[in-house]
């Protein structure tokens, strides 16, 4: 592997020309391609094999073009203090409202409060109802402000006017400010860690240019492969933090190599040979943590995870092809200042210095001296099990609200109190009560039924005397009468246990009401979806856990030759990633230090959390133990004592690992100030999550594990050691092959002295 990748980037180096144009030419390629491409269609969410899809399908093979998924929006009045809706000036403003909520060319109808029976039984409240024609994402300007001016006219005449539903999605997420935020620390980062614009840039350049073909390709492939417009949202995160890191650790190596005297060409593909090594074995990590999304059932889920996936792939490559290619157009200009200043001196006595000293100066390649990271080496190596303890318990106390954790879909409860949506949703739960906002729909198969009618009479009316159940609406039969749908109204949130409860009530007392009934019923609609997905994601997150931490336990196994290092990565990952979703949990659902991060309405957890969380924080924690650890091996098999390649790991790599993780908990950090609360959680997560492995468990847990094994830790059974593949991660091989008889750039003072 390491003799094959030294070639791959001497060639790189060599042929910059060439590597340049290629990539230049696939860019345009695809971008063409998605330019032409026909647009992503909006998926519909699907998760086969739950009730609720169940019976959202039979619905539509029954009531053909009645579940039509055109936009709605539920516009609340509520009368001034002391007043009514039905007052006669009240109810001449919301008719007036209605009628011009009517106008336009999108708008399907509107249903009116008072012929509907869309009153609260206290008179304060009523709401309308407006059918759009097409979905919230292909809704105009022209309508969005039509609602808006409408509404205004009721405020005009003393209402307070709200609204609510899905045409308020405009479906644009994340305005982009917290991607530049990310990208503009990210720069800053980079420059003070390498002390050059070009070695900040050469990063950032690499990585935007992987995440343009990434998603112009997704784009160009939309159609056929039938992703959405969202499938590509994690890919783009993902290839953005794995690209610069990748270009990032290329980059380290070269100015390594360099600094050791190497000629740039070598350096580059001394670099390619060792680091890429270890970015080709971090990118297979997280391939799998992204393919094992698969795991979880749920089709949209897959398609995120196999085209991030791909982005991962992408962003590999280029930091095998396309750094060196760079590094050969300006191979002086990533150095540091001091380093280029040398360069002059060092080109005068190069020659003469040349054939005198290549040998000595190939041994030599390596600075010795002391940095930050060899000095905190070496205080975990003196203290190794008091960090240790430390660690651990720490992240173990951090981790113990995840068993509270409750998993759910927040809906506009969760929005800001500064949002109509917000201010709608609790004006309805004050008005209709709190199950209002997420009534159950109950879909009733008759179909063979002796009394069709009859059957979904008994069933309306034992559902209606389930506790917890408030009212019950009139059944809607389809044009055979051989299925009815009605709504039951919980007496309690959609977000609350207790409806919760409720669920799983009705669904265990069906086996007596159909027997009763002689008719078969599935409950659904948006809270018992949110409920079903919920226990999907939670049953399969263990799943998940052991399959994607099995794969990457044998893939660190031949990485490392080692069966404990791999062992210790896997428990590390499962220590930092637990103690995030207990932050998570302490923050977004108990309300501690809520209002630091903006939080202002507490509840369940988003069901994808979990999943999203594992799979990419295991990428990126994978990322940061295979090229700290590698680095360790790579001095351990080149005849280093144990603790003492551990202090050479973080010589060489601490601060780069240090650069890398900092630049992710920015870029995450940015999500915590959006206004959606779920984006905040993800935010929020993910940057804890990265704070937690990078410094807490590779900083420190790792070193004191190692350094409490010693030699033991780098042991493999024979017999193992036979049955596994040779991956010579470590460049083992170039010290023997090309890259030893290569010619060294000598210290000018050195080579003076010598000459």
């Amino acid at each position: 592997m390491a003799t094959f990748l030294y070639r791959l980037g001497r060639l790189a180096f060599r042929r910059r020309g060439y590597v340049a144009l290629l990539w230049v030419a696939v860019l345009a390629a695809v971008g063409l391609g998605a330019l032409r491409a026909p647009g992503a269609a909006d998926e519909e969410f699907s998760t086969p094999g739950i009730e609720s899809q169940k019976a959202f399908d039979l619905m539509q093979e029954r009531f053909p073009g009645a579940a039509a998924d055109g936009a709605t929006a539920r516009v609340v009045f509520v009368a001034p203090h002391g007043q009514k809706v039905t007052a006669t000036a009240n109810r001449k403003a919301v008719e007036k409202t209605v009628d011009a909520l009517g106008d336009g060319t999108q708008v399907a109808g509107v249903a009116d409060p008072f012929t509907a029976k869309a009153v609260s039984k206290d008179g304060t409240t009523a709401y309308a109802t407006v059918t759009y024609k097409v979905k919230s994402s292909a809704l105009t300007d022209a309508s969005r402000t039509a609602l808006e001016n409408a509404t205004d006219q009721a405020r005009q005449a003393g209402l307070t006017v709200e609204t609510g539903g899905s045409a308020m999605d405009s479906g644009a997420g994340p305005g982009g400010t917290a991607e530049i935020i990310g990208i503009a620390i990210a720069a800053v980062v980079l420059l003070v860690t390498f002390g050059s614009l070009a070695a900040a840039g050469l990063p950032l350049l690499t990585a935007i240019l992987g995440v343009g073909i990434s998603m112009f390709t997704i784009t160009v492939l939309a159609d056929a492969l039938g992703l959405s417009t969202s499938t590509g949202t994690l890919a783009m995160m993902l290839g953005l933090a794995v690209g610069i890191d990748y270009a990032l650790f290329v980059v380290s190596r070269y100015r390594e190599e360099r600094a050791g005297a190497r000629s740039p060409e070598e350096a580059a593909g001394l670099a390619v040979g060792t680091a890429g090594s270890a970015v080709v074995f971090a990118g297979l990590t997280v391939v799998i943590a992204l393919a094992g999304l698969s795991v979880v059932g749920i089709p949209m889920l897959t398609k995120m995870g196999l085209t991030a996936a791909g982005a991962v792939v992408v962003a590999v490559v280029i930091a095998l092809t396309v750094v060196p290619a760079l590094l050969g157009f300006w191979p002086n200009a990533v150095l540091a200042g001091a380093a280029r200043r040398r360069e002059g001196g060092r080109r005068r006595l190069f020659r003469a210095e040349n054939r005198l000293f290549r040998a000595e100066k190939a041994k030599q390649a390596e600075p010795q001296g002391d940095n930050r990271g060899t000095r905190w080496a070496r205080f975990v190596l003196r203290r190794p099990l008091p960090v240790l303890l430390l660690g651990v318990v720490g992240l173990g106390a951090l981790a113990v609200p995840m068993t509270q954790l409750q998993l759910g879909m927040p809906g506009d409860e969760a929005k800001s109190t500064s949002t109509t949506e917000r201010r709608a949703y609790d004006d309805l739960a004050r008005g209709f009560g709190p199950g209002f906002n997420g009534p159950l729909t109950i879909v009733v198969d008759a179909k063979g039924a002796d009394d069709a009618k009859g059957g979904v009479s008994t069933v309306r009316e034992r559902i209606a005397a389930t506790e917890g159940v408030v009212s019950v609406s009139q059944p809607r039969f389809n044009k055979a009468a051989d299925t009815a749908v009605f709504t039951a109204t919980p007496s309690t949130s959609p977000t609350d246990e207790k409806t919760k409860t409720l669920v799983k009530t009705i669904r265990g007392e069906r086996p007596a009401i159909e027997s009763a009934a002689g008719a078969s019923f599935e409950v659904t609609g948006t809270t018992a979806l949110n409920i079903d997905i919920s226990g999907k994601v939670q049953s399969a997150l263990v799943p998940y856990l052991v399959t994607v931490v099995g794969l990457a336990v044998v893939l660190l196994l031949v990485v490392f030759r080692s069966l404990l290092v791999p062992l210790k990565a896997a428990l590390g990952f499962l220590l930092s990633v637990l103690a995030a979703l207990g932050a998570v949990v302490l923050v977004f659902q108990q309300g501690h230090a809520a209002g630091l991060f903006g939080v202002e309405q507490t509840g369940p957890i988003m069901s994808l959390m979990p999943i999203f969380l594992v799979g990419i924080i295991f990428g990126l924690a994978m990322d940061y133990e295979v090229f700290l650890v590698s680095r360790m091996r790579e001095s351990y098999v080149h005849g280093e004592p144990a603790r003492e390649a551990v202090v050479s790991g973080f010589r060489y790599s601490a601060r780069v690992v240090v650069a890398a993780a900092l630049i992710m908990i920015a870029v995450f950090s940015g999500f915590i100030g959006e206004g959606e609360s779920m984006i905040k959680m993800i935010g929020f997560g993910m940057a804890t999550a990265v704070l937690l492995d990078a410094f807490v468990v590779r900083m420190a847990i790792v070193p004191a594990v190692l350094a409490l094994l010693g030699d033991r830790a780098w042991w493999l059974p024979t017999w193992l050691d036979r049955l596994l593949p040779r991956v010579d991660i470590e460049g083992e091989a170039l010290t023997r092959g090309p890259a030893a008889e290569t010619v060294a750039d000598p210290d000018p003072a050195a080579a003076e002295a010598r000459v």
